[in-house]
Protein backbone atom coordinates (compact mmCIF):
# COMPACT_ATOMS: atom_id res chain seq x y z
CA UNK A 1 0.00 0.00 0.00
CA UNK A 2 1.23 3.53 -0.90
CA UNK A 3 -0.25 7.06 -1.16
CA UNK A 4 -1.20 7.97 -4.51
CA UNK A 5 1.26 10.99 -4.62
CA UNK A 6 3.73 8.86 -3.74
CA UNK A 7 3.38 6.22 -6.37
CA UNK A 8 3.16 9.24 -8.97
CA UNK A 9 6.61 11.01 -7.94
CA UNK A 10 7.68 7.51 -8.71
CA UNK A 11 6.37 6.99 -11.84
CA UNK A 12 7.70 10.61 -12.44
CA UNK A 13 11.03 9.95 -11.15
CA UNK A 14 11.13 6.71 -13.68
CA UNK A 15 10.35 8.88 -16.45
CA UNK A 16 12.94 11.67 -15.93
CA UNK A 17 15.27 10.55 -18.58
CA UNK A 18 12.95 9.92 -21.75
CA UNK A 19 11.10 13.01 -20.85
CA UNK A 20 14.28 15.31 -20.96
CA UNK A 21 15.14 13.58 -23.88
CA UNK A 22 11.97 14.39 -25.34
CA UNK A 23 12.08 17.71 -24.66
CA UNK A 24 9.00 18.09 -22.13
CA UNK A 25 9.17 19.78 -18.49
CA UNK A 26 6.41 19.94 -16.23
CA UNK A 27 4.32 22.94 -15.77
CA UNK A 28 4.22 24.27 -12.41
CA UNK A 29 1.00 24.70 -10.91
CA UNK A 30 0.50 28.09 -8.63
CA UNK A 31 2.07 27.45 -5.27
CA UNK A 32 4.56 24.32 -6.16
CA UNK A 33 8.02 24.69 -6.07
CA UNK A 34 10.25 23.26 -8.62
CA UNK A 35 11.55 20.11 -7.34
CA UNK A 36 7.89 19.30 -5.44
CA UNK A 37 5.01 16.95 -7.48
CA UNK A 38 3.86 19.49 -9.99
CA UNK A 39 -0.19 17.97 -9.34
CA UNK A 40 -3.30 19.24 -9.55
CA UNK A 41 -6.04 17.28 -8.23
CA UNK A 42 -10.07 18.66 -8.95
CA UNK A 43 -12.97 16.27 -8.48
CA UNK A 44 -10.85 12.96 -7.53
CA UNK A 45 -8.82 13.41 -10.82
CA UNK A 46 -4.98 14.40 -10.57
CA UNK A 47 -3.47 15.78 -13.47
CA UNK A 48 0.58 16.82 -14.01
CA UNK A 49 1.03 18.96 -17.45
CA UNK A 50 4.23 19.19 -18.99
CA UNK A 51 5.14 21.38 -22.31
CA UNK A 52 7.80 21.14 -25.03
CA UNK A 53 8.71 22.16 -28.23
CA UNK A 54 7.17 18.69 -29.87
CA UNK A 55 3.68 19.22 -28.10
CA UNK A 56 1.65 18.75 -24.83
CA UNK A 57 1.79 15.98 -22.00
CA UNK A 58 -0.48 15.02 -19.58
CA UNK A 59 -0.55 12.40 -16.58
CA UNK A 60 -4.30 11.47 -15.16
CA UNK A 61 -4.89 9.83 -11.94
CA UNK A 62 -8.04 8.97 -12.10
CA UNK A 63 -10.73 6.29 -10.65
CA UNK A 64 -7.24 3.93 -10.00
CA UNK A 65 -6.26 4.07 -13.68
CA UNK A 66 -3.35 6.08 -14.97
CA UNK A 67 -3.28 7.29 -18.18
CA UNK A 68 -0.27 9.27 -20.01
CA UNK A 69 -2.28 11.94 -23.10
CA UNK A 70 -0.58 13.55 -25.35
CA UNK A 71 -1.15 16.43 -28.04
CA UNK A 72 1.06 18.02 -30.32
CA UNK A 73 -0.40 21.37 -30.44
CA UNK A 74 2.22 24.06 -28.35
CA UNK A 75 1.52 27.01 -26.38
CA UNK A 76 -0.67 27.80 -23.81
CA UNK A 77 -3.59 27.67 -25.13
CA UNK A 78 -4.00 23.52 -25.36
CA UNK A 79 -7.33 22.59 -24.54
CA UNK A 80 -8.57 19.37 -22.63
CA UNK A 81 -10.03 18.31 -25.94
CA UNK A 82 -7.02 18.42 -27.63
CA UNK A 83 -5.26 15.48 -26.02
CA UNK A 84 -5.70 11.88 -27.04
CA UNK A 85 -4.92 8.63 -25.05
CA UNK A 86 -0.65 7.49 -25.52
CA UNK A 87 -1.06 5.05 -22.69
CA UNK A 88 -3.08 3.56 -20.07
CA UNK A 89 -2.07 1.46 -16.52
CA UNK A 90 -4.05 0.43 -13.55
CA UNK A 91 -2.82 2.36 -10.20
CA UNK A 92 -4.63 1.00 -7.29
CA UNK A 93 -2.61 3.16 -4.29
CA UNK A 94 -4.20 0.10 -2.02
CA UNK A 95 -2.66 -2.18 -3.64
CA UNK A 96 0.76 -0.71 -5.53
CA UNK A 97 4.27 -1.66 -5.10
CA UNK A 98 7.29 -0.21 -6.79
CA UNK A 99 7.10 -2.61 -9.19
CA UNK A 100 3.77 -1.69 -10.57
CA UNK A 101 5.27 2.32 -10.85
CA UNK A 102 8.17 1.12 -12.45
CA UNK A 103 6.23 -0.82 -15.35
CA UNK A 104 3.82 2.31 -15.55
CA UNK A 105 7.30 4.49 -16.20
CA UNK A 106 9.07 2.35 -18.43
CA UNK A 107 5.39 1.65 -20.62
CA UNK A 108 4.94 5.18 -20.30
CA UNK A 109 8.46 5.87 -21.79
CA UNK A 110 8.64 3.72 -24.28
CA UNK A 111 4.94 4.68 -25.53
CA UNK A 112 6.66 8.38 -25.53
CA UNK A 113 9.87 7.04 -27.77
CA UNK A 114 7.66 5.32 -29.90
CA UNK A 115 4.91 8.23 -30.79
CA UNK A 116 8.36 10.36 -31.85
CA UNK A 117 10.24 7.75 -33.04
CA UNK A 118 13.35 7.79 -30.62
CA UNK A 119 15.32 4.51 -30.22
CA UNK A 120 14.56 2.51 -27.65
CA UNK A 121 17.26 -0.34 -26.34
CA UNK A 122 17.60 -3.07 -28.50
CA UNK A 123 16.80 -1.52 -31.15
CA UNK A 124 13.62 0.48 -32.97
CA UNK A 125 9.72 -1.17 -32.55
CA UNK A 126 6.55 -0.41 -34.90
CA UNK A 127 4.50 2.18 -33.22
CA UNK A 128 1.58 1.21 -31.36
CA UNK A 129 -1.58 1.80 -33.14
CA UNK A 130 -3.91 3.68 -31.46
CA UNK A 131 -7.37 2.53 -29.13
CA UNK A 132 -10.49 3.75 -30.12
CA UNK A 133 -11.44 5.91 -27.40
CA UNK A 134 -14.47 5.82 -25.04
CA UNK A 135 -16.03 8.60 -26.21
CA UNK A 136 -15.67 7.91 -30.35
CA UNK A 137 -17.31 4.53 -29.31
CA UNK A 138 -19.82 5.99 -27.37
CA UNK A 139 -20.83 8.47 -30.19
CA UNK A 140 -21.65 5.96 -32.58
CA UNK A 141 -18.73 7.51 -35.22
CA UNK A 142 -16.55 4.93 -35.03
CA UNK A 143 -16.63 1.25 -33.54
CA UNK A 144 -13.79 -0.69 -31.23
CA UNK A 145 -11.91 -2.44 -32.73
CA UNK A 146 -9.21 -5.53 -31.87
CA UNK A 147 -6.50 -3.28 -31.14
CA UNK A 148 -8.69 -1.56 -28.45
CA UNK A 149 -9.47 -4.82 -26.41
CA UNK A 150 -5.79 -6.02 -27.10
CA UNK A 151 -4.57 -2.76 -25.73
CA UNK A 152 -7.07 -2.21 -23.08
CA UNK A 153 -6.86 -5.83 -21.75
CA UNK A 154 -3.01 -5.42 -20.82
CA UNK A 155 -3.95 -2.77 -18.64
CA UNK A 156 -5.84 -5.82 -16.72
CA UNK A 157 -2.96 -7.99 -17.59
CA UNK A 158 0.21 -5.82 -17.33
CA UNK A 159 2.51 -9.34 -17.49
CA UNK A 160 1.29 -9.47 -20.90
CA UNK A 161 1.83 -5.93 -22.30
CA UNK A 162 5.56 -7.25 -23.76
CA UNK A 163 3.32 -10.04 -25.72
CA UNK A 164 0.98 -7.46 -27.20
CA UNK A 165 3.87 -5.38 -28.53
CA UNK A 166 5.90 -7.93 -29.64
CA UNK A 167 2.66 -9.18 -31.90
CA UNK A 168 2.54 -5.28 -33.22
CA UNK A 169 6.08 -5.58 -33.89
CA UNK A 170 6.09 -9.22 -35.72
CA UNK A 171 2.87 -8.51 -38.08
CA UNK A 172 3.07 -4.16 -38.57
CA UNK A 173 -0.69 -4.93 -36.68
CA UNK A 174 -2.17 -6.38 -34.11
CA UNK A 175 -3.02 -9.87 -34.69
CA UNK A 176 -5.55 -10.23 -32.32
CA UNK A 177 -6.22 -13.85 -32.97
CA UNK A 178 -2.82 -15.32 -32.27
CA UNK A 179 -2.24 -12.63 -28.88
CA UNK A 180 -5.30 -14.51 -27.46
CA UNK A 181 -4.12 -17.92 -28.26
CA UNK A 182 -0.89 -17.74 -27.20
CA UNK A 183 -2.12 -16.33 -23.63
CA UNK A 184 -4.73 -14.09 -23.58
CA UNK A 185 -7.45 -16.28 -23.60
CA UNK A 186 -5.49 -18.89 -20.40
CA UNK A 187 -5.27 -15.23 -18.52
CA UNK A 188 -8.88 -15.30 -19.34
CA UNK A 189 -9.64 -18.58 -17.80
CA UNK A 190 -7.40 -18.39 -15.00
CA UNK A 191 -9.39 -14.96 -13.37
CA UNK A 192 -13.15 -17.14 -14.12
CA UNK A 193 -11.82 -19.72 -12.71
CA UNK A 194 -10.89 -18.25 -9.80
CA UNK A 195 -13.65 -16.36 -9.39
CA UNK A 196 -12.60 -13.14 -7.75
CA UNK A 197 -15.92 -10.93 -7.49
CA UNK A 198 -12.98 -7.41 -8.06
CA UNK A 199 -11.12 -9.74 -11.35
CA UNK A 200 -14.43 -10.92 -12.85
CA UNK A 201 -16.02 -7.34 -12.73
CA UNK A 202 -13.44 -5.79 -14.04
CA UNK A 203 -12.66 -8.16 -16.96
CA UNK A 204 -16.48 -8.14 -17.92
CA UNK A 205 -16.96 -4.38 -17.21
CA UNK A 206 -14.34 -4.29 -20.21
CA UNK A 207 -15.39 -6.91 -22.70
CA UNK A 208 -19.22 -5.97 -22.38
CA UNK A 209 -18.01 -2.54 -23.11
CA UNK A 210 -15.85 -3.30 -26.21
CA UNK A 211 -18.73 -6.08 -27.09
CA UNK A 212 -21.67 -3.68 -27.07
CA UNK A 213 -20.17 -0.74 -29.56
CA UNK A 214 -17.51 -3.10 -31.08
CA UNK A 215 -16.87 -4.31 -34.72
CA UNK A 216 -18.88 -7.98 -36.55
CA UNK A 217 -14.89 -8.79 -35.79
CA UNK A 218 -14.34 -8.33 -32.53
CA UNK A 219 -18.17 -9.83 -31.36
CA UNK A 220 -16.78 -12.42 -32.98
CA UNK A 221 -13.47 -12.74 -31.12
CA UNK A 222 -15.14 -12.12 -27.62
CA UNK A 223 -17.57 -14.52 -28.22
CA UNK A 224 -16.64 -17.29 -30.25
CA UNK A 225 -12.55 -16.95 -29.69
CA UNK A 226 -11.93 -16.05 -26.22
CA UNK A 227 -15.56 -17.20 -23.79
CA UNK A 228 -16.30 -20.38 -26.72
CA UNK A 229 -12.99 -21.80 -24.85
CA UNK A 230 -15.02 -22.14 -21.43
CA UNK A 231 -15.68 -25.44 -23.68
CA UNK A 232 -19.51 -25.07 -22.30
CA UNK A 233 -18.43 -25.92 -18.65
CA UNK A 234 -21.42 -25.03 -16.56
CA UNK A 235 -19.10 -24.21 -13.98
CA UNK A 236 -17.26 -21.42 -15.51
CA UNK A 237 -20.36 -20.26 -17.58
CA UNK A 238 -22.58 -20.07 -13.78
CA UNK A 239 -19.48 -18.05 -12.54
CA UNK A 240 -20.19 -15.62 -15.27
CA UNK A 241 -23.65 -15.22 -15.64
CA UNK A 242 -24.08 -12.53 -13.09
CA UNK A 243 -21.17 -10.73 -14.77
CA UNK A 244 -21.91 -10.13 -18.80
CA UNK A 245 -24.42 -7.85 -20.46
CA UNK A 246 -27.62 -9.26 -21.59
CA UNK A 247 -26.35 -8.47 -25.54
CA UNK A 248 -23.33 -10.97 -24.77
CA UNK A 249 -24.94 -13.51 -22.59
CA UNK A 250 -27.39 -15.22 -25.02
CA UNK A 251 -24.66 -15.65 -27.86
CA UNK A 252 -21.77 -17.01 -25.51
CA UNK A 253 -24.03 -19.38 -23.87
CA UNK A 254 -25.21 -20.86 -27.52
CA UNK A 255 -21.78 -21.09 -28.87
CA UNK A 256 -20.43 -22.92 -25.81
CA UNK A 257 -23.41 -25.60 -26.45
CA UNK A 258 -22.60 -25.51 -30.67
CA UNK A 259 -18.84 -25.99 -29.48
CA UNK A 260 -19.70 -29.05 -27.29
CA UNK A 261 -21.86 -30.35 -29.95
CA UNK A 262 -21.25 -32.98 -32.22
CA UNK A 263 -21.59 -30.89 -35.08
CA UNK A 264 -19.10 -28.04 -33.88
CA UNK A 265 -16.24 -30.21 -33.76
CA UNK A 266 -14.80 -29.08 -36.56
CA UNK A 267 -15.01 -25.69 -35.70
CA UNK A 268 -13.52 -26.18 -32.24
CA UNK A 269 -10.66 -27.75 -33.94
CA UNK A 270 -10.55 -24.37 -35.88
CA UNK A 271 -10.56 -22.30 -33.01
CA UNK A 272 -7.45 -24.42 -31.58
CA UNK A 273 -5.65 -24.39 -34.86
CA UNK A 274 -6.05 -21.21 -36.22
CA UNK A 275 -5.32 -20.41 -39.81
CA UNK A 276 -2.09 -18.91 -40.82
CA UNK A 277 -1.40 -15.04 -40.94
CA UNK A 278 -2.51 -13.32 -44.23
CA UNK A 279 -2.28 -9.75 -45.24
CA UNK A 280 -4.97 -9.48 -46.59
CA UNK A 281 -8.51 -10.70 -44.68
CA UNK A 282 -11.30 -11.77 -46.99
CA UNK A 283 -14.30 -9.51 -45.40
CA UNK A 284 -16.81 -11.64 -44.23
CA UNK A 285 -20.76 -11.17 -44.01
CA UNK A 286 -21.28 -12.91 -40.42
CA UNK A 287 -17.93 -12.87 -38.54
CA UNK A 288 -19.59 -15.56 -35.62
CA UNK A 289 -20.62 -17.86 -37.56
CA UNK A 290 -17.97 -17.52 -40.42
CA UNK A 291 -15.52 -18.40 -36.83
CA UNK A 292 -17.36 -21.26 -36.12
CA UNK A 293 -17.62 -22.78 -40.03
CA UNK A 294 -21.51 -22.86 -39.92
Amino acid sequence: MTDIYTALSAVLKGMEDTLAANGFEPVLPQGVKKGELPAITESGKITIDFRGEKGALRMEHFDDKIALLITEKTGEDVAESDFGQLSLSLLDPSTADEKDTKYIANDFSESLNQRFGSKTRGGTSSKLPAPVSKAAAKSGAVSYDANTLGSRFTVLYPELRADYKANVDRYGEFLAEEFFANGGTAAVLQTIKGNDKLKMKKLFSLLNEIYEDGTNEIQSLIAVSILGSMNNDQDLLANCVDYMSKDMLSPVVQINKYLASKNGKGAKMRLENPPPYKPEKAKRKNPITSALGM
